[in-house]
């Protein structure tokens, strides 16, 4: 079996980043977390999640995140399968963030997106069909 468990990011303020998450996922708690220094350079860092996946947040970011409307090299977007849209729309709007882009239209599968804090682009997917070939689908 092969899975991801985690991403490691690097961002201005974990306080803040956390806002984000917990508000999308709120039975996400801080698993563990500590001081560190990298290259040089002091940094706190917090591993959040659940019992099988999780972000870590290094503090101490410098400067902004890449331009996602350029071409840089560099990370595109993350992505997470969840059961309910409509509740993670909803708690991230109680939270004041509001959809980037609300996704193409699909017969079997729902998505949507928003910038978080330190400028990543985050998709939410919601799939109306268990059959791969279905859901993965170009068609609209």
């Amino acid at each position: 079996m092969i899975r991801l468990e985690h991403l490691n990011l690097v961002v201005q303020d974990i306080p803040k980043a956390v806002g984000f998450y917990k508000a999308a996922f709120p039975h996400w708690d801080v698993r563990t977390e500590g001081t560190g220094e990298w290259h040089g350079k002091p940094r706190n860092w917090m591993h959040f999640g659940d019992d099988y996946n999780y972000l870590t947040f290094n503090d101490n970011g410098e400067g902004n995140n890449r331009d996602l409307t350029g071409h840089q090299v560099g990370l595109s977007h993350l992505a997470f399968v969840v059961d309910n849209i409509e509740g993670i729309i909803s708690r991230l709007a109680e939270a004041g963030f509001k959809p980037s882009n609300n996704g193409a239209a699909h017969p079997h599968r729902r998505n949507v997106y928003f910038i978080d804090m330190d400028g990543f682009e985050v998709e939410f997917v919601e799939y109306q069909s268990d059959i791969p070939e279905v859901r993965n689908s170009d068609a609209p």
